[in-house]
């Protein structure tokens, strides 16, 4: 049982840590600085070119754009969404997407869920549905470490403790089904599940329904809505060859202990709990 399917590719970690430890001693033979060791690793060089190496891999949104924008075209040129579009505030990589039955559903765009800005997120006045799509490159991160740190750690007191509605997540990009993360969803099929999108093939998306409503003192149960109650989801379901027993639900429960108001996070696929957290103290960062 896991809280998404696929998992960090262990060989591929050892093999980064490796090429790590031998770029920190062997940093000084590479590029033509005229330093020798002892002065290159105490000028600042080797530090300062792998923090703006870190930088730049971090800050770069251009490759997820060009990813996003693959999929939502096949999307629409396949039926399953009306059209898209950027919104206003593009610093913000949100997408707002209109949707067959006329409704209109808004995209917050993500990286790995487990740092400080999956819990900026603010649901738009006008969105009919609020679905956050995380897209994380980094294969030497893990997935299942991610995913929960993003749904239970994150996004649930944020939406608790804000009032912010999120009507589903999406855990898919264009490095799930390759050989640094592998599928389990499309392992043996000979690629029958697989979608070509521009440059890109891909295994069906990890998707997670949320409630329909934020728990509250009144209603301190919230189960997850079906599928078919949040059309963009249900959209990139059938479009990516998605099987019903692959969805995720979350469901989310309060308990309030004396002054401290706690929350329990539970995901269950097919039927069966994947994952379930103890109640636990909501603390903001």
């Amino acid at each position: 049982m896991s809280v998404i399917p696929c998992e960090q590719n262990s060989d591929l970690r050892a093999q980064i840590e490796r090429f790590a430890e031998v770029l920190k001693t062997e940093a000084h033979r590479l590029g033509d600085h005229g330093l020798d060791e002892r002065d290159f690793y105490n000028s600042g060089l080797f530090r300062g070119a792998v923090e703006r190496v870190r930088g730049q891999f971090s800050a770069t949104m251009r490759t997820k754009r060009e990813f996003v924008q693959h999929v939502l075209n096949h999307m629409e040129d396949e039926g399953f969404i009306a059209g898209w579009d950027l919104t206003d505030d593009s610093s913000r990589n949100d997408y707002r997407v209109r949707l067959p039955s006329g409704r209109t559903a808004v995209i917050d765009l993500k990286g790995c869920l487990d740092g400080n800005n999956t819990n900026i997120f603010e649901r738009p006045a006008d969105a009919d549905e609020f679905v956050i799509w995380s897209i994380c490159t980094n294969l030497g991160a893990d997935p299942r470490r991610n995913a929960w740190s993003g749904i239970h750690t994150r996004l649930s007191v944020e939406m608790i403790s804000r009032n912010q509605r999120v009507d589903g997540l999406i855990v898919w990009d264009m490095v799930c089904g390759t050989i640094g993360r592998p599928c389990p969803k499309v392992a043996g099929d000979d690629g029958a599940r697989l979608t070509d999108i521009g440059p890109f093939r891909v295994p069906p998306a990890c998707t997670y329904l949320f409630p329909s409503i934020v728990p509250s003192s009144a209603a301190p149960a919230a189960s997850a809505q079906p599928i078919e109650a949040v059309e963009l989801l249900l959209a990139f379901h059938r479009c990516f060859k998605g099987n019903d027993a692959e969805l995720n639900h979350v469901d989310f429960e309060l308990l309030q202990s004396g002054s401290d108001l706690m929350r329990r996070t539970t995901i269950r696929r097919a039927g069966v709990v994947q994952k379930v957290s103890d109640m636990a103290p909501i603390r903001r960062a």
